[in-house]
Formats: C-alpha cells, sequence, structure tokens
C-alpha cells in the first residue's frame, strides 16, 4: 500500500491498494475513490467490539476498501481542521489515542477500546473514560485538530500537557490526571484545574489547537436565531452576505 498525505491544515491522505490489499476506515471519512473500489460497511472484530466503538465515540460499522481490479485510489479526511499522521505497528507495540481520532488503517491493525488506568484520568481527563488502542501490524492513519508536536520521552521524563490536548502515546508511557497547585492559579490562571501527565519512555503527540477550543472560538461569530448582528469583521460580513 502506498500514500500521499496532502494539504495543509485541513489534510487528506490518499491511499493506493491493488488487488488483495484491504483498508478499513471510520464510517463517512472517505472524501473520494476511484471507480475500482469497492466499498463495503462491516461490524469488524463482532457485536461487542462494535458496541465498544460506540462507547468510544466511534460508529458501530467500519467502511471496509478492496480493489475491484488493477490499482486504485482512495482519499480519506477528518471531521474538522487538522492533522494527518501515520503511525507504524509492529508485533507487539501498541498505540493509544484519544476518541474519534482513528481515520483509516491497513487490514492486519486491531482497533479496540481501552480504559483509563486510574480514576483521576477518567473523570478529569477531558476525553472520556474509553480510549482506543491501536495494535497488530502495518499501517494506521490518526487525526486531529490543529497541528502536531512530538516528543521521544525518555524513561522517567515528565512531560505536563494542558488537558484535551494530547492526540496519543505509546503504549509503554504512563499517562495520569495532576491537579493544577494553588487557589489563585486555578480560578484566575486560564487554564483549568487538571494537567495531563506523561511519563516516559515512548512517543507523545500534542495537537495546538484542541476541537473545543476550536469551537469556542467560533462560537461568537457563528449566526443565531437572531441574526447575524453579533458578528464581526470579516467573519460577520461574510455571515451576513450569506444570510441576505
Amino acid at each position: 500500500m502506498k500514500y500521499k498525505i496532502s494539504g495543509d491544515n485541513l489534510q487528506l491522505v490518499t491511499l493506493q491498494i491493488d488487488p488483495g490489499e484491504k483498508i478499513f476506515a471510520e464510517a463517512g471519512s472517505m472524501v473520494y475513490m476511484s471507480a475500482n473500489i469497492n466499498m463495503e460497511a462491516k461490524m469488524r472484530g463482532g457485536l461487542l467490539k462494535g458496541i465498544g466503538r460506540k462507547f468510544a465515540g466511534e460508529t458501530i460499522f467500519l467502511t471496509e476498501f478492496t480493489s475491484a481490479g488493477g490499482t486504485a485510489l482512495v482519499s480519506f479526511g477528518g471531521n474538522a481542521p487538522g492533522t494527518i499522521k501515520p503511525i507504524e505497528l509492529s508485533t507487539g507495540k501498541e498505540f493509544l489515542v484519544q476518541k474519534d481520532a482513528f481515520l483509516v488503517a491497513e487490514d492486519s491493525v486491531d482497533m479496540s477500546i481501552a480504559f483509563q488506568k486510574r480514576l483521576g484520568a477518567a473523570f478529569f481527563g477531558g476525553e472520556g473514560f474509553i480510549l482506543e488502542k491501536l495494535s497488530g501490524t502495518g499501517t494506521v492513519f490518526i487525526h486531529a485538530c490543529g497541528d502536531f508536536v512530538e516528543f521521544d520521552l525518555k524513561p522517567d521524563q515528565v512531560m505536563k500537557v494542558d488537558t484535551g490536548s494530547v492526540v496519543g502515546w505509546d503504549g509503554t508511557v504512563a499517562y495520569d490526571i495532576e491537579r493544577v497547585k494553588g487557589i489563585k492559579t486555578v480560578f484566575f490562571g486560564g487554564e483549568g484545574i487538571f494537567l495531563t501527565t506523561l511519563r516516559g519512555p515512548g512517543k507523545i503527540i500534542i495537537q495546538s489547537m484542541n476541537l473545543g477550543n476550536l469551537a469556542t472560538a467560533l462560537t461568537p461569530f457563528l449566526p443565531s436565531g437572531r441574526g447575524t448582528s453579533g458578528s464581526g469583521g470579516i467573519a460577520g460580513t461574510l455571515i451576513g452576505g450569506l444570510t441576505r
């Protein structure tokens, strides 16, 4: 399988598959495909894994793509402006990602759910009680909002990250939630009450903006039922022009 990632902050990944190759993707992520692609929705892994994906915020059914003859092309994109990254998996290696990060993978990759190991992470982590665990062999593509920043943590090296900004990490990385110290910092620091603590060894991937922050930033410029009088600047002009 060959692939090409195109774009800057609105990226697409285009996969070239030959007869005998199979890929599977999150439902609704396909952007375009060549005429010789077969597409079929399947409940990969059976009912229990399908229900698990539903709990993780994904769809019960995944979509499988195969070539109907000759080299075929199919392209995928995320549900928000952001970045796509390939993760190479090998035997014995696991990679954990936030819910909704999975985009598309080779058939030899396994996607399952993983529960947070600590109650603090489960209730205050900002990404929900369930994570997605990627294992097996092959290439899997993940997507998240904003740009990606990567670190290769050494043993016992710690990185503290804004809650909700962690995209994924190697299975060797320890993950927990730490409360921000100091009442003044909690109430006036503007960074929330909890931080995500990641301890090496292993790779971690951080996003420059999460989807919640993006939605908050755009809210003042969105039209409401009372019209577009609350919108200003270029965004307000564009919205006003579209609604008139």
